[in-house]
């Protein structure tokens, strides 16, 4: 019975031992000739085993300005570590892990000016192959890594990373941006050209695959495949470097005198589009990215303009043909026909005016009688959108908003004539005002000079986009916005400068209420802002700045000015008006003063000024309030209707456009220097048609 059960147990073991065998082997099948198995690729397993990958990473490209002054670049970063176990030393006389840890926390807290304890602490740590040092020990410049490795502390290593570092910190930030280093290394560009252009600037990473031995080396006589790196492209700005140093200096002139919540200035090349100068306070340094808004005040963000537009409405009726600049209005208020009042910026107007005057006093009821007689809301907002408000610029700035030219109500399109309930952008004006510098023709502003990949570049360059005015209208509004600068009664007269031609608007806009209701009500709830160019004639500058929340206009006036005074002496624009050394007085203003008075005034500075017309009484002057020197040209118009050409050789440029802007006479001037020949002789007769065209040269005895 014993032996049959033994039998049994035998035959039992044996189907079994035969079906575990059959098992594996269809296991063992399985595993062979199956591509993946438990979801496990046993193909890809056994090449990263067997084979080994390196990154080869891209450079990410360089900004430079326009003179080749690097704005962003990678630069090495270094992390200090230190390898604790003491299996890394195999000659005791050559150790390669810390041994004196006492002595070497004494000289890395030096160094990386931490306590000595904590220094210690990490050196201290049980059961670790290598430890780090915390913040203070990451991000290290190669001088301060240099210094660490000159210690000669055993045991002590870097490891090397690329950081994005910005050599004039704060200078250009908005337009540049900044790119942050992901978990993986890699930068990604999160604001500015940094972020538009990120695709390009981070180029293609590269590899190379081997098969590798047990210890991880390269196997010899093996095939190694590289897919080489594709660094980022470099990319160089419009920027001039000390234009944007003339305008960063300025900003921060005023910020340090005067309260108020943000200022932004652009500068544009009025004859290209291209972008010289761009900035805004308050600012960020992108190495350290201490933002307080992310928006770029200058293109991400939109609003009300206020007068600014004013300039854009009056075109409109010129180019319509309905404009009449002697015809008049009454000033002060108007009322709708749902029964709001609209009125001047000074509640009470300036009485019965021209529409030219209201121009250049900055008139809301002007625009408001042009749209009621003349215009209607369908042509305003037509040639809004022909000048780009309403739609994208298209400069390479990330996150550019479009604003809005939205009206329809009688209201609503009186209100959009002064630039009151629309929304425009910094980056939208100074589009628009490349119309009145180009003889009509609009351009796109631009801020990328050109894109190097490799051997190759692509360059950019002025873009017209049409034209969207006659040279009668440029004209015109050339005329009225040198007044509206000028004229001691002129609502820019905050910009002018003695001896510049420069034209321009200003503008005054309430700031809409966050809740969309209304607008905010405090004393100093408005944004100021300019819009202006220079020379008159020949416009090389586009200037527009705005400043937010401030309680006066010089925040803004003073920094443009500075830097209106920097840009000419720097291009040389006004080099004939250079001034005599000589002793300066002091002159006050005289309007409205009978003539025989002045001049008696004057002859008691010592000081022959230039009276046109024969009338009896001062009825404007050039300039006034004002330190002047014994040989500067002094202007008093009198109450005259006999003007008659004056003698102007030897006269500077800017005498002529100040003295012959203030007669209404057309004129052409072409040369450099001072006046050697005019077209009318003087003492002729001035009428509406008179024109003179004036020859420049080097300078001449007056």
């Amino acid at each position: 019975m014993k032996k049959e059960n033994k039998v049994k147990i035998s035959n039992l073991l044996l189907i079994f031992t035969l079906f575990l065998f059959i098992v594996l082997a269809a296991r063992l099948t399985y595993i062979g000739v199956s591509e993946s198995v438990d979801n496990i690729n046993i193909q890809e397993l056994a090449s990263k085993r067997t084979t080994k990958t390196t990154i080869l990473k891209a450079n990410r490209g360089t900004i430079f300005d326009s003179s080749d002054n690097v704005l962003a670049q990678d630069v090495s970063s270094y992390t200090v570590i230190a390898y604790l176990d003491s299996k890394r030393t195999t000659n005791p006389d050559n150790p390669q892990h810390v041994v004196d840890k006492e002595g070497t926390a004494l000289v890395l807290a030096k160094l990386l000016d931490m306590d000595t304890e904590t220094v210690l602490s990490y050196l201290n740590k049980e059961g670790v192959y290598q430890t780090e040092f915390g913040a203070k020990g990451r991000g290290l410049t190669e001088l301060e890594k240099d210094t660490i490795k000159s210690a000669n502390l055993a045991g002590i290593d870097f490891i090397e990373t690329k950081k994005r570092y910005y050599p004039y910190g704060k200078f250009l930030s908005y337009l540049i941006g900044y790119a942050k280093e992901e978990n993986d290394g890699t930068l990604t560009g999160e604001m500015g050209i940094e972020k538009y252009y990120n695709k390009e600037l981070t180029g293609v990473n590269g590899k190379s695959v081997y098969q590798k031995d047990l210890q991880g080396y390269k196997i010899a006589s093996t095939k190694e495949i590289t897919e080489e790196k594709v660094d980022g492209v470099d990319i160089r700005l419009t920027i001039d470097n000390n234009i944007e140093f003339f305008l960063e200096e300025a900003i921060n002139k005023s910020r340090s005198k005067y309260e108020y919540e943000e200022l932004d200035i652009i500068i544009a090349n009025a004859k290209t589009g291209e972008i010289l100068g761009y900035a805004s306070t308050p600012s960020f340094d992108p190495n350290i990215r201490d933002i307080t808004n992310y928006l770029d005040p200058n293109s991400s963000v939109a609003f009300e303009p206020g007068s600014t537009m004013k300039i854009y409405t009056y075109m409109a009726a010129l180019e319509a043909g309905v404009y009449k600049g002697n015809d008049t209005y009454f000033s002060g208020s108007f009322e709708t026909k749902d029964k709001t009042i609209i009125r001047d910026w000074n509640k009470v107007g300036w009485g019965r005016i021209t529409f030219d005057q209201g121009f250049i006093y900055s008139s809301n009821t002007a625009v408001v009688n042009i749209m009621d007689k003349y215009l209607d809301a369908s042509s305003l907002k037509t040639y809004l959108k022909r000048l780009g408000f309403g739609s994208k610029t298209g400069i390479s700035l990330p996150n550019e908003v479009s604003g809005k030219i939205d009206f329809k109500y009688e209201t609503e399109v009186f209100n959009a004539a002064f630039g009151q309930g629309i929304t425009t952008t910094p980056i939208q004006h100074i589009k628009a005002l490349t119309a009145i510098s180009n003889d009509g023709e609009l351009l796109s502003p631009y801020i990328v000079k050109s894109i190097t990949d490799g051997s190759d570049t692509k360059e950019f360059s002025r873009n017209s986009l049409g034209r969207v005015a006659s040279s009668q209208t440029v004209e015109y509004m050339k005329n009225l916005m040198w007044h509206t600068i000028n004229d001691s009664d002129g609502a820019a007269h905050a910009y002018c400068i003695d001896g510049f031609d420069i034209i321009g608007k200003t503008g005054t806009a309430q700031i809409a209420s966050t809740n969309g209701l209304g607008y905010l009500t405090e004393d100093d709830s408005v944004i100021r802002s300019i819009a202006l160019m220079f020379p008159k004639d020949d416009p090389e500058v586009i200037i527009y700045g705005a400043v937010k929340k401030s309680r006066t206009v010089n925040a803004l006036s003073e920094p443009v000015k500075e830097i209106i005074q920097n840009i000419a002496k720097y291009y040389n624009i006004y080099n004939e008006t250079e001034k005599s050394s000589d002793k300066t007085v002091e002159i006050g203003e005289y309007i409205n003063l009978k003539k025989d008075d002045v001049l008696k005034t004057f002859q008691e500075l010592q000081i022959n000024p230039i009276v046109i017309g024969s009338g009896d009484v001062v009825i404007n002057q050039y300039p006034i309030n004002s330190s002047v020197t014994h040989d500067e040209k002094i202007f008093l118009i009198t109450n005259s209707n006999d003007f008659k050409v004056p003698d102007l050789k030897g006269y500077s440029k800017s005498d002529v456009i100040t003295l012959l802007s203030y007669l209404n006479v057309n004129y052409e001037i072409t040369g450099h220097g001072y006046v050697e020949e005019q077209s009318i002789p003087p003492d002729t007769p001035i009428g509406p048609d008179t024109k003179i065209d004036i020859k420049l040269s080097n300078k001449v005895n007056s």
